[in-house]
């Protein structure tokens, strides 16, 4: 038939339509692996991590608010339709063909729509969800350039049929989701605790960072929770980390200790970083180590307006605003800089591609144990509060008890 797309007996423009409607499901597919991934890590060592740059990074679309609803991941409509331009290829008929150019240019449009919000509210793109949008954009160009002529009014039949599939699927997703949710306080965060208590030790760096984001103690050691936070100012997950430890260090006031050990993936002040991954990154770390006392302002102040950091002009205001313009060329500063940045080479192996040392941000060292990447807050807490309570200071030890095995005590003989 001259003018259809999917009841062409040749095959010849079905295939590219199977091949598109699959495209669409399995990248939508590997979207809603990593949302889980990165919202919903089963264990300390199971996370998600695709952040080539700041620019190209599927964890934030995965931790943004579009990334679900109500529960329901974004890919999941994805997938759906993904499915439905597959069945309509499988099994062609009239009513199917007219559905499915509807339904992709509906697509069309939300696809744009989030093309938009990535590239001007997040700012970066997920590669995840840039195949969907090709093999979406190769959908919709394939029905209505081959597909039934005329405005294509949808079956009522297959419309109903698809959006009681649908939303049930959506509905057991949403119920997957707040599962998730639940394990995060419960059995998902008692198997975080025992896995950060099976690493091995690390030592403390040669030299902590003097910018401190929480002090507890005059001495780095004597706080029942003593963090070191390997990070760069613009690296998004490290935004989302920042986010968790402002909750934290509230919660454990009095407790804990946080040094901010500057790490920026930028060549022009870090060795380790073969490209610029994080443009600027550098200068925001000269600026907030230019003056002890206004350094958590601008800390918080850069992860306040992340986005706003990237641009040269925002940072020129920032230092103008604390004082700190000279910190760009005042060698000090840079010699302060890089002996903290020095010291992530001291420490095993942290990457496939390279021998030693650390090389991504955020790396955590807590109470001498390194912890890589980001954890959800409850599975954080849950170890926080396991290290008050081994203190012994204002801690519970039967709460230690229940996450990690303690021997028993000796009897006096």
């Amino acid at each position: 038939m001259a003018d259809s797309l999917t009841l062409d007996r040749a095959y010849g423009r079905r295939f590219p339509t199977l091949l598109a409607g699959a495209g669409m499901a399995a990248a939508s597919f590997l979207t809603i692996q990593h949302f889980y991934a990165a919202n919903f890590p089963e264990s300390i060592f199971k996370g998600a991590f695709c952040d080539i740059n700041a620019f190209f990074n599927c964890n934030g679309s995965a931790y943004s608010p579009i990334a679900q609803f109500h529960g329901v991941p974004t890919g999941w409509w994805g997938l759906a339709l993904g499915v439905i331009i597959c069945l309509g290829a499988i099994f062609p008929s009239k009513s199917f063909e007219r559905t499915g150019k509807a339904l992709t240019l509906l697509n069309a449009l939300g696809v744009l729509a989030l093309l938009g919000y990535s590239l001007f509210v997040l700012k970066s793109l997920c590669l995840l969800c840039s195949g969907y949008y090709l093999f979406s954009l190769l959908a919709v160009f394939l029905y209505w350039k081959y597909g039934v002529r005329g405005f294509p009014w949808p079956s009522p039949k297959l419309l109903l049929t698809m959006a009681l599939v649908v939303g049930a699927g959506a509905y057991g997703f949403h119920l997957y989701s707040a599962a998730k949710r639940d394990a995060q306080a419960g059995g998902v965060s008692a198997r975080a605790v025992k896995d950060y208590y099976s690493l091995e030790k690390s030592p403390l760096p040669s030299f902590i960072s003097p910018f401190m984001v929480a002090q507890s103690t005059d001495r780095f050691e004597d706080a029942p929770i003593q963090v070191i936070e390997y990070a760069d100012f613009l690296c998004p997950d490290c935004l989302f980390l920042y986010e968790q430890l402002n909750r934290l260090k509230s919660e454990f006031a009095g407790k804990i200790n946080i040094a901010f050990q500057f790490f920026p993936l930028e060549a022009k002040c870090n060795t380790v970083v073969e490209k610029d991954r994080h443009p600027g990154a550098c200068d925001l770390a000269y600026l907030a180590a230019k003056d002890p006392a206004s350094f958590v302002s601008i800390y918080n102040e850069i992860f306040s307006h992340f986005e706003e950091a990237k641009d040269p002009e925002w940072r020129a205001a920032l230092a103008r605003k604390y004082n700190v313009e000279s910190a760009l060329s005042d060698p000090a500063v840079k010699e302060l800089v890089g002996r903290i940045i020095a010291t992530g080479a001291e420490y095993e192996k942290t990457s496939a591609q390279f021998s030693h040392g650390i090389r991504s941000t955020p790396t955590l060292i807590v109470n001498n144990r390194m912890i890589i990447g980001t954890l959800p807050y409850p599975q954080l807490r849950a170890i926080f509060e396991s290290l008050v309570a081994e203190s012994g200071k204002t801690g519970d030890k039967r709460f230690l008890e229940n996450w990690v095995p303690v021997p028993p005590k000796k009897k006096a003989a």
